[in-house]
């Protein structure tokens, strides 16, 4: 094995052929290693005027092979900010850095809309704390005092009591569909290795790019 091909933190991924199933051994071990939020990832967007915004989010499902459209979800408020860029211009970067392991993973592609039965599925996983707050969050618009968001969840917790909290209409997830995964990993005086996978459309084949440092 060449020292250029080698990576030190768990494998070459110069001989990888399938992006997703090398995502799945670099984020196996994140949990494993990372000590704080080993599925938190930027994800970037842009305005109606083109303006990116970027903000951290947390990956909260990645599906499994032979899905199609597969790809990397995560959940919000779709009246938010990122929500709204979304729907707008349903494309989107995201970044996972895991610092602990020196590594990091980039993707791009199309944005579409999880499945109503996902989301309530994943939305009746939460906290029910966090299941109130995105009823009295509206996420991303100004908010008067830190008082004002503490009296709605409490008005909000007060009109649910101990029933069954539903999803609210306005919250929801999507999923990137990559177009292109970029792979990098640590190595002395900044020679890192990078390999980029692209493919044309969500149904092509990958195509496998090492890239310079």
């Amino acid at each position: 094995m060449s020292q250029q091909s080698h990576d030190p933190h768990g494998g070459d991924f110069a001989e990888a052929v399938e992006p997703f199933l090398l995502f799945e051994s670099w984020f196996g071990e994140a949990r494993e290693k990372e000590i704080n939020d080993p599925n938190a990832m930027a994800i970037a967007t842009a305005d109606a005027s083109g303006l990116p915004n970027v903000r951290m989010v947390l990956l909260k499902g990645l599906d499994g092979p032979g899905v199609p459209g597969r790809g990397f979800v995560f959940y919000t408020n779709l009246e938010s900010a990122k929500g709204r860029e979304l729907a707008a211009n349903p494309q989107a970067a995201i970044v996972f850095h895991w610092k602990s392991l020196l590594r990091q993973v980039r993707a791009r592609g199309q944005i579409t809309p999880v499945t109503p039965e996902e989301a309530d599925e994943y939305y009746a996983s939460r906290h029910r704390t966090s299941r109130i707050g995105a009823w009295a969050s509206k996420q991303s618009r100004p908010l008067e005092s830190r008082l004002a968001l503490e009296k709605a969840v409490a008005i909000e917790t007060a009109r649910f009591g101990i029933s069954t909290i539903p999803r609210p209409p306005h919250w929801s997830g999507f999923r990137l569909t990559p177009l292109e995964i970029e792979f990098w990993s640590d190595r002395p005086f900044r020679l890192h290795d990078r390999v980029v996978f692209r493919r044309e459309t969500r149904d092509a084949h990958w195509t496998k790019t090492r890239l310079y440092p």
